[in-house]
């Protein structure tokens, strides 16, 4: 992983694909996969099982425990990929909060694509009917730094060659990183 990252999230809306991409870097780059969903409280579960969105102050708690996991890791001499949502701005500035040099790889798709996606995957919790609510409360990471922004709809493979060229440390060939 590039020395200036810490640590990496896999962001985006439901049914992006955060999961699979982020298996696919850690089994590429080496590192711990850290599934944010595991750690949603029984209670946020319970709403967005029964279709009700999640607001800021239902994700605050979870957010400062992601940030413990993504610390927690660091300190283990790990190298953390956590996956997580982080819709908002001041979500993804609560984790960077947590670990400085924190980069995030932002998988983009539509609104369509994802509730395609979201109505194929069995047994998740997070129903089709929240799709819109996701896309309501996604604000664009783009131009952050350490961000990169890729269309979720290319192949894994594609998509985890981007990430690891993007990973490189500077000076090696790869994908321009944003400052």
């Amino acid at each position: 992983m590039n020395p200036s990252l810490s640590a990496l999230v896999v962001m985006g809306v439901a049914g992006c694909g955060k999961s699979c991409i982020g298996s696919a870097i850690v089994e590429k780059s080496g590192g711990r996969l850290i599934e944010g969903d595991a750690f949603h409280p029984a209670e946020n579960i319970r709403k967005m099982s029964a279709g009700i969105a999640l607001d800021d102050t239902d994700r605050a708690g979870w957010l400062v425990r992601l940030g413990e996991e993504l610390q927690a890791a660091i300190a283990a001499g790990e190298r953390p990929v956590l996956t997580c949502s982080a819709l908002k701005r001041r979500y993804r500035d609560t984790l960077r909060d947590a670990v400085p040099g924190l980069g995030f790889v932002f998988l983009e798709l539509s609104p369509a694509e994802a509730e395609k996606r979201v109505l194929a995957r069995p047994g998740h919790f997070m129903p089709a009917s929240l799709i819109a609510s996701q896309f309501a409360a996604l604000e664009s990471p783009d131009g952050e730094t350490l961000t990169l922004t890729l269309d979720a709809t290319r192949p894994v493979l594609t998509l985890t060659e981007q990430v690891d060229a993007w990973l490189k440390p500077q000076g090696e060939p790869g994908l321009a990183r944003t400052a």
